[in-house]
């Protein structure tokens, strides 16, 4: 169960609810459409257990698991073979690499096999007014999902996600779907829930917009087991280290690249059962979390993607 003391009083929640109703009167909502949006919320009290316990809390080699698996390697290749054309024009127009594209849609939802089981307003309306910690993002979220469904025709009272609000084959929250979504095939409607081909572009577009260099390295590993006091491994922030600030006599790279050493780096702390490993990651590896923060979460991501690239260069 969540901790009693990040959950507003009774009194906060209905000053935060007037504060949300006039924002949503200014974006040109009537009070009728704010007021049938609201009534379809329901608190649920899953949606803060999940959020204060996530996977990403698990210590590598427990996390890694969960991800790569035969399993989901097998239905990958049935994807990208299933949607060859797709990726590659993806790929191609977005300047992103295929594989990436192909894990990111494996890791969010195994292909679209588990899109979540959570109300998508259920879950922005829980955590916007009942968890303190992040409840101004949230809100904004829920702003957004009454945006995007008048804007999508999204069929809110069907539409389930993740804990936090997430929905689709790619997991976007509404804020990154009103952003990012693309009508790839061109029918005239942006829907990332029933439609992959959609799904594929607007990864893809997401990642370009984030700066993703296609071609470019994403991360290595180091030679080390353990960090000089100096070295701080990354924790979210900007990147501030140049890889010329991370290497040296006692910090090698695990096998030889050809790397700019003054360009931007950051170090990935991968918890093992036996010892700590770190890895140096890349202008690509920010770029992954740009979609999840957790460094696990981008490794994992990285880790499927070269699987994947592998096994369909084999076939």
């Amino acid at each position: 169960m969540a901790d009693s003391n990040i959950i507003p009083q009774d009194g906060d929640i209905s000053a935060l609810k007037a504060q949300f109703i006039a924002s949503q009167k200014q974006a040109g909502f009537s009070d009728q459409e704010i007021g049938n949006f609201l009534d379809k919320a329901n608190y649920n009290q899953k949606v803060i257990d999940a959020i204060t316990t996530p996977w990403e809390a698990k210590p590598w080699h427990l996390y890694q698991p969960i991800f790569l698996t035969d399993k989901r390697l097998e239905k990958g290749l049935t994807f990208w073979q299933t949607h060859h054309e797709t990726i590659a024009n993806a790929a191609q127009q977005f300047q992103v690499d295929p594989e990436i594209i192909v894990a990111i849609i494996g890791i969010e939802t195994f292909y679209g096999g588990y899109m979540g089981t959570y109300p998508v307003i259920d879950a922005l309306y829980t955590l916007g007014f009942h968890y303190t910690p992040r409840a101004t993002f949230f809100r904004k979220e829920l702003a957004n999902l009454q945006t995007l469904a008048k804007e999508e025709q999204l069929d809110v009272d069907n539409l389930k996600g993740s804990y936090a609000g997430a929905m689709g084959y790619g997991q976007f929250i509404p804020s990154s779907y009103r952003h990012y979504a693309v009508d790839f095939d061109h029918d005239g409607k942006r829907d990332l829930v029933g439609n992959p081909i959609d799904a594929i572009g607007s990864v893809a577009n997401y990642f370009h917009q984030h700066g993703w260099q296609k071609g470019a390295l994403v991360t290595l590993p180091l030679t080390t087991h353990q960090l000089p006091e100096h070295l701080k491994v990354w924790k979210g922030e900007k990147l501030h280290y140049q890889v010329a600030d991370i290497l040296s006599p006692d910090i090698a790279l695990a096998k030889n690249s050809d790397l700019d050493i003054s360009q931007p780096a950051m170090i990935v702390e991968l918890v093992q059962a036996e010892q700590t490993d770190y890895w140096l990651g890349l202008k690509n590896f920010y770029v992954i979390t740009r979609y999840n923060r957790s460094p696990l979460y981008a490794m994992a991501v990285y880790q499927f993607s070269q699987q994947l690239k592998d096994a369909y260069a084999k076939q």
